[in-house]
């Protein structure tokens, strides 16, 4: 393996490290799929260096979900570079920051729809002799006059193109030479996503970086890219790459099955049907037809009405019932007719919105996106018709609850595809439940911190089952348990199945915690951040705080408090979903595809998942040390216990309150 060693980047293996690596090789080479449990501390994300040892020319996709991880990759390859001085590298993440153009709308199709109008301009202009765009005088002088709020016209784009004379096509378009030598510095150097469009200076940062991924041995997405198909298939055409020359490489790849799920998922409000109508109001005297449609969208509206009688937030309902409503007395025959109409006239709005400078996705086309898969869900039962309420607002959801068919599809086409996790336990479980019956080969790897640097407990003597919420002795010995944690010092964070209970023991807690800078997590996205970004602020300033948040939330996954930014966790509750007619739907299609375990798979195992995922930001490199603690005796139980790493198992301690108050009060940190 000495191929490996050449682009092993460190001086020396982790424990376990070389086998994990070795493994990421030897499907590199022969292809297939690997799924890696490594907890942090592993050196899991120098699998990249062991599939580029052995890609025998394939293109390396990294795909990531969050800004951290692409950073982790673009650090980890600026040293596989110090070895392997001619590796390129490129990454394709963020199109919305990285685009320099002014205006609203879709960042995609607006690209799509300025890079379209630019190219045709520039091809008129080129034919009479002007094959520099942007040196030609009518070109500058339109980018001068537009609205640079509404643009026509990418001079970004222009700025990246020239024309050459070719012996069989005539003029033929081709990067220019500053988006070249620009791509080319990107390719070979360590740059950092903020230093994207300073680089760029006058071309498109998204032009270079793609034409720049076009050479490189490795480029990263975001999940999205992957996951979604047409974006996908894009994506390779502009790459010049073949699924079945690409080796795959998921980061965080207990994401995958979520993702997936949420791309292969669309809701319809009632505001969408509303917009819909209006839309297609404008489109009477120029497209024929149009009237059928519209007229259908009052049925809609009523379904959606009766729904709201109902006492449930979240509720299947049947599609068969809303397709016979929609035809019944119509012009159509069935369903099918209807999507067919509105794809017609989502394609007439989408060219005409484009040549006019308009990048918004329309009601109409989202309304058309819903009806498609609402069609599709009528015969596959990896999918549900679901309906949500949040005050007087109601959604309907075609929901797709099974990630497995478009998972191995997607790992099937691809030469070899590896996914890392930190928390893929069981292993064979996540096996069963992405790919179900496709080979794979597995390795789990055990925790490389020493364990003296953590206290692991789980409380036996409390829960937040439903039957004991309203258990007043059961509560107070809850509360008495956050009350002997949030006494240590350091920051701490306490995590909580759901906003409702978070909210119950942050009003019987808050007036006792006030000193200690108590930061509950808002449900708004951009005060989540705020506050996160002061809660991590305390230590340097000598100070500490504890944070009440909720698992599965914006505060418990993807996030690292290194260091004294995290003095211990505790997650009260087992964080299992709301157990209502929708779960037991889903829980019934899983029994029935893999028996008695179906349950374990699609409703136990994410709860205990975003549990291990809230108290695992404690312990991000060896020197750490802090306290872990379950408050929950339902950890205790085998069909629960089961879905923990093995470490956890090993060294979890139950306790009761005395017995966990004489635990913290020996810990120091």
């Amino acid at each position: 393996m000495d191929s490996l060693d050449a682009w092993f980047p460190y001086p020396g293996y982790r424990p376990h490290q070389r086998e994990m690596l070795e493994l990421c090789a030897r499907h590199a080479r022969e292809g297939g799929v690997v799924m890696i449990d490594a907890p942090t501390g592993s050196g899991k994300s120098s699998a990249v260096s062991a599939l580029l040892a052995e890609r025998s020319g394939r293109k390396v996709v990294v795909a990531v979900r969050t800004i951290s991880q692409l950073n982790t990759f673009i650090r980890e390859l600026h040293l596989i570079r110090g070895r392997q001085h001619g590796l390129r590298t490129a990454y394709l993440i963020g199109k919305r920051t990285m685009c320099p153009v002014g205006g609203e709308g879709d960042v995609y199709r607006k690209c799509e729809g300025l890079k379209s109008f630019s190219t045709s301009l520039m091809k008129e202009r080129a034919e009479k002799g002007s094959l520099v765009p942007s040196k030609d005088s009518v070109i500058l002088q339109q980018i001068r006059k537009m609205d640079h709020e509404n643009p026509l016209i990418c001079p970004y784009f222009v700025n990246s193109r020239i024309f050459i004379h070719d012996e069989e096509s005539g003029l033929k378009m081709i990067p220019s030479t500053p988006l070249r030598s620009k791509a080319d510095r990107v390719s070979s150097q360590c740059i950092w996503p903020g230093e994207l469009r300073e680089i760029s200076a006058g071309v498109c940062p998204y032009e270079m970086m793609t034409y720049a991924a076009q050479k490189a041995d490795v480029v990263i997405v975001n999940y999205h890219h992957l996951f979604n198909d047409a974006i996908r298939e894009q994506l390779y055409i502009n790459l010049g790459a073949e699924p079945a020359n690409v080796i795959l490489l998921l980061d965080e790849g207990h994401n995958c099955g979520e993702v997936m799920q949420s791309v292969q998922s669309v809701g319809l409000g009632e505001r969408v049907i509303e917009q819909a109508s209006r839309e297609m109001t404008t489109l009477r005297r120029n497209l024929k037809g149009i009237e059928a449609v519209q007229h259908l969208l009052p049925r809609i509206t009523e379904f959606m009405k009766g729904l709201k009688y109902s006492d449930e937030t979240e509720d299947w309902f049947d599609s068969a019932i809303f397709n016979k409503m929609m035809v019944k007395g119509s012009l159509y025959p069935d369903i099918s007719a209807i999507v067919e109409d509105l794809m017609r006239i989502s394609e007439y709005i989408r060219e005409k919105n484009i040549k006019a400078g308009e990048f918004r996705e329309t009601a109409i086309e989202h309304l058309t996106e819903f009806l498609f898969r609402l069609s599709q869900s009528a015969t596959d039962p990896a999918y549900l018709t679901v309906f949500r309420k949040d005050g007087d607002e109601l959604l309907l959801e075609v929901r797709n609850i099974d990630p497995a068919t478009k998972l191995r599809e997607l790992a099937e086409t691809h030469h070899c595809t590896v996914l890392i996790s930190g928390t893929f336990s069981p292993v064979d479980s996540y096996k069963k439940l992405f790919f179900e019956d496709l080979s794979v080969s597995t390795m789990s790897l055990p925790n490389a911190f020493p364990p003296k640097n953590r206290l692991l407990l789980c409380a036996g003597d409390i829960t937040t089952a439903f039957s004991m919420r309203q258990e007043k002795e059961n509560t107070a010995r809850i509360v008495d348990y956050i009350r002997m944690f949030s006494a240590m010092k350091g920051n701490l964070a306490v995590y909580f199945p759901s906003y409702q209970i978070l909210e119950t023991y942050a009003r019987a807690l808050s007036p006792a915690l006030v000193k200690r800078n108590l930061f509950i997590e808002p449900k708004n996205p951009k005060e989540a951040g705020d506050a996160l970004k002061e809660f991590l602020s305390l230590p340097s300033r000598g100070t500490s705080g504890i944070l009440f948040a909720v698992a599965g939330g914006k505060w418990s996954e993807g996030l690292d408090y290194r260091g004294d930014l995290l003095a211990g966790a505790m997650v009260v509750g087992l964080p299992l979903a709301p157990y209502n007619r929708v779960r037991r739907m889903v829980i019934e299609y899983f029994r029935r595809k893999y028996g008695e375990e179906g349950e374990f798979l699609s409703y136990t195992l994410p709860g205990v998942h975003k549990a291990v995922q809230a108290l695992g930001r404690v312990l991000r490199t060896p020197e750490d040390r802090g306290v872990l603690i379950f408050a929950e005796r339902r950890f205790l139980d085998p069909e629960v216990r089961q879905g923990l790493p093995d470490w956890m198992k090993k060294e979890m301690r139950t306790c009761d309150r005395d017995s966990c108050r004489k635990e913290l009060a020996g810990w120091k940190i």
